[in-house]
């Protein structure tokens, strides 16, 4: 059995929790920030858990990060 390849663009986007749920950095934060409220740059910050959906959807793009 070939190996199977990882899509580069998902593995500089997402990460696995110890607990094996699927991280991924909130969005809105790169440019434009003067326009948005300091409440929206605060909620931003950090990382966010997928949802089960987009969760199936991301594995399929990293098939050495399901097990």
């Amino acid at each position: 059995m070939p190996k199977l390849k990882t899509k580069s663009g998902a593995k500089k986007r997402f990460g696995r929790t110890a607990t094996g749920k699927i991280k991924a950095a909130n969005a809105h934060k790169r440019h434009r920030l003067i326009s948005k409220s300091k409440r929206a740059k605060r909620n931003a910050k950090g990382t966010v858990i997928l949802q089960p959906g987009d969760t199936r959807l991301v594995l399929t793009y990293m098939p050495y990060l399901r097990g």
